[in-house]
C-alpha cells in the first residue's frame, strides 16, 4: 500500500495509556501490517528485532491491539483498510483502461473511413485460416510466467491488471523474472512478501538487491539465534 487512513483521534484514544516509546512501537507494527498487506507473524522476538523494540513490549501490544489467528496476528481495521485500498485501485484502473479503449476505438473508426476522393472504401483483407488474437494475448502469456514464479499467490486479478497496464517488453520481463530470483525479502522474510500488484506498482524489480542484502544482513548473534530456532534448539 502507498497510503492508508490514519484515524488520529482513535489512535490517541487507544494509546493514551502507553509511553511514547510503546506508542511508537505500536505505530511501527501498523506500518508493517499496511506495507506488507499481511497480518503480523506470531513471533514477538522477530517483530521486536524488525521495529527496534523488545519482545515483552511487542507481545503486550499484540495481545492488546491484535487478534491471534493461527500463527498470525490480525486487526480488523487494517484488513478493512487494505481491502478498501485495493477496491479503490481496481475501480480507478478499470475506468482508466475503459477510457483508453474507447479512445483507441474512436481513433480506429476515424482511420477506417474512406477519403472524400474515394467513392468506395477498400474492403478489409480476410484471413480465413488465421485465429483472431487479442491485443493483450502476449502480455497475458508473459504474466502467467511471472505469476508462476511469484512466491505469494494472492489477488491474481489485481496483479494481472497492473501487468497489462505496464505492458512489459521482452527485456523488462527478463529483468522482472531475474529480480524474483534475487530479491532478498523472498528468501529471508517470506511472511512479509507483498501482494504481486503492490510489488509491480512499486517497480520493485529495480531494487538494488546487492545493497539490500548488505543492509539487511543479520548480526552474528541474531543469525545464531535464528539458526537455533530453525533447528529446534
Amino acid at each position: 500500500m502507498f497510503s492508508y487512513q490514519h484515524h488520529i483521534g482513535d489512535f490517541r484514544r487507544d494509546t493514551a495509556s502507553l509511553s511514547d516509546a510503546d506508542a511508537m512501537a505500536y505505530l511501527k507494527l501498523l506500518w508493517m501490517y499496511y506495507d506488507t498487506e499481511s497480518p503480523l507473524p506470531a513471533d514477538a522476538k522477530l517483530l521486536a528485532f524488525k521495529i527496534g523494540s523488545n519482545a515483552d513490549t511487542v507481545q503486550l501490544l499484540l495481545d492488546a491491539f491484535f487478534i491471534l489467528d493461527g500463527n498470525v496476528y490480525r486487526q480488523k481495521r487494517c484488513d478493512a483498510e487494505i481491502e478498501a485500498y485495493h477496491g479503490r485501485s481496481t475501480i480507478a484502473r478499470d475506468k482508466a483502461y475503459k477510457r483508453w479503449k474507447n479512445a483507441e476505438a474512436s481513433k480506429n473508426d476515424a482511420t477506417a473511413l474512406p477519403q472524400h476522393s474515394n467513392s468506395i472504401a477498400p474492403e478489409p483483407k480476410c484471413h480465413a485460416n488465421r485465429e483472431p488474437r487479442t491485443d493483450n494475448q502476449i502480455y497475458i502469456l508473459s504474466f502467467n510466467e511471472f505469476w508462476k514464479h511469484y512466491p505469494r499467490k494472492i489477488a491474481k486479478a489485481n496483479a494481472e491488471k497492473v501487468w497489462l497496464r505496464i505492458k512489459p517488453n521482452e527485456d523488462l520481463v527478463k529483468k522482472i523474472l531475474h529480480a524474483l530470483k534475487t530479491h532478498e525479502t523472498f528468501r529471508r522474510d517470506p511472511d512479509f512478501i507483498p501482494h504481486a500488484a503492490t510489488w509491480l506498482n512499486a517497480k520493485r524489480w529495480d531494487d538494488d538487491t546487492s545493497a539490500q542484502q548488505k543492509s539487511s544482513a543479520l548480526p552474528a548473534w541474531a543469525k545464531t539465534a535464528f539458526e537455533a530456532k530453525k533447528s529446534g534448539g
